[in-house]
């Protein structure tokens, strides 16, 4: 049943997902990709912490061991931070296309960091699931070139690769909103940091009234975002997690059929459908066998 309650939150992320990055094609012209971050991310911190007051989990929060608080700290910084600006700052010199494949091969790494870590071990279905979401992908992305840049992006898909197994961790202990506030404020923090030093400091007071909307907008789609997926993986393994987000990929592209009036071509068609098929082998199953599971004990006995 948890496993059921994981997938269907890691689900409602996707989507969220599939539409923040619709939206967010349009938030980000015109401001400094590195203090949008920090605004949104600040932002979305301020609403967790109100969230954990209203859920009573502030006695969590003050109970926070030395260890825990560390823990979050690096989280903030794998998975808060740093990725996101060298994902910024590689995107100035790659084609969007490329850095989208390398991007979306982060449920390649974070399966193998949470099997080197965390022990996690991904049934054997997983790996022609894999090789359909690579084939997918590819198939979208089409890579055309791999250079410094790429390096950059790959790096930072690894850094929050690495992040999915840190974060699966503390989750032992900690509820996914707790994760999620810690996150978003120390990578706020860390963010905060880098654009003091680098003295960009100031594109982040600076802001009008229409990026203050779509400021507003983006955060709270990156709420919704880390609030259902933290929540989401504490009761799902990684390795499937991290799968079901590339359900973002067909709900952004049905979005730019229905509303930009770009045309869906053949291969992309393909592409999309194999990503999908990639999904439901990977991660799916878990949902739509859960009541199958509990009836044969060949199919119960089976590993996740």
């Amino acid at each position: 049943m948890n496993e059921r309650k994981g997938f269907l939150l890691v689900l409602l992320t996707a989507v969220v997902s599939g539409i923040s990055i619709f939206a967010n094609s349009f938030a980000v012209q015109g401001f400094n990709p590195f203090a949008f971050t920090f605004l949104k991310n600040a932002a979305v911190a301020v609403f967790l912490f109100s969230i954990i007051i209203l859920l009573k989990e502030l006695s969590a929060i003050r109970k926070l061991s030395g260890k825990q608080l560390l823990q979050l700290a690096s989280i903030g910084l794998v998975g808060g931070s740093i990725p996101f600006l060298i994902f910024f700052y590689a995107l100035k010199f790659t084609p969007a296309i490329n850095a989208g494949f390398l991007h979306k091969t982060i449920f390649i790494w974070a399966s193998l960091f949470a099997f080197l870590f965390i022990k996690e071990r991904p049934s054997k279905s997983f790996a022609i699931a894999a090789l359909l979401l690579l084939l997918g992908n590819f198939i979208l992305f089409s890579i055309s070139s791999f250079a410094l840049p790429e390096l950059l992006v790959l790096m930072a898909s690894l850094l929050w690769a690495l992040e999915l197994s840190i974060s699966k961790n503390a989750l032992k202990h900690l509820s996914g909103t707790v994760v999620a506030f810690g996150r978003m404020f120390f990578g706020s923090l860390f963010i905060l940091a880098f654009l003091f030093y680098t003295g960009q400091l100031q594109d982040a007071l600076a802001v009008s009234v229409p990026q203050f909307h779509w400021v507003l907008v983006s955060s709270c789609f990156l709420l919704a975002y880390v609030f259902t997926f933290y929540n989401g993986l504490k009761h799902l393994p990684v390795h499937k997690a991290a799968s079901i987000l590339l359900l973002a990929q067909p709900v952004t592209a049905f979005l730019s059929l229905a509303f930009l009036n770009e045309a869906l071509t053949l291969k992309e068609a393909f592409g999309l459908l194999l990503v999908i098929a990639g999904i439901l082998l990977a991660a799916g199953t878990a949902f739509l066998l859960s009541k199958a599971k509990s009836k044969g004990p060949s199919i119960a006995g089976a590993k996740n």
